[in-house]
């Protein structure tokens, strides 16, 4: 599976981005997908993933400011991220996995054997 990630770029404080992720190689169908961050200095951690039956699971960080979503026709996800603040600056990466995870494992970035390449988001003040 290659995932594509799109959608980064320059945001003032409170602006907002949509970045996208395409899928190909082999279908996902309704398997997870998700996003990780990473910052300058700092671990990559958890953003965002839809799961089992379409549920959402979200950083404590991200809830209510971000939005993942799935068009399972095309094999997309998304992520609407609005109220940025400069700490949301970081290279944004794409993930998935064939297999549903129980609800406390879909935090873990070994749980992902695909990643696409990240997309720059940064966030001024």
């Amino acid at each position: 599976v290659q995932l594509v990630e799109s959608g980064g770029g320059l945001v003032q404080a409170g602006g907002s981005l949509r970045l996208s992720c395409a899928a190909s190689g082999r279908t996902l169908s309704s398997y997870p997908m998700g996003w990780f961050r990473q910052a300058s200095g700092k671990e990559r951690e958890f953003v965002a993933v839809t799961g089992w039956g379409g549920a959402t699971h979200y950083a404590d960080s991200v809830e209510g400011r971000f939005t993942i979503s799935r068009d399972y026709a095309k094999d997309t996800a998304y992520l609407q991220m609005n109220s940025l603040k400069p700490e949301d600056t970081a290279v944004y990466y794409c993930v998935a996995r064939f297999g549903y995870l129980s609800s406390s494992d879909y935090y873990e970035k070994a749980q992902y054997p695909y990643w696409g390449q990240g997309t720059q988001v940064t966030v001024s003040s």
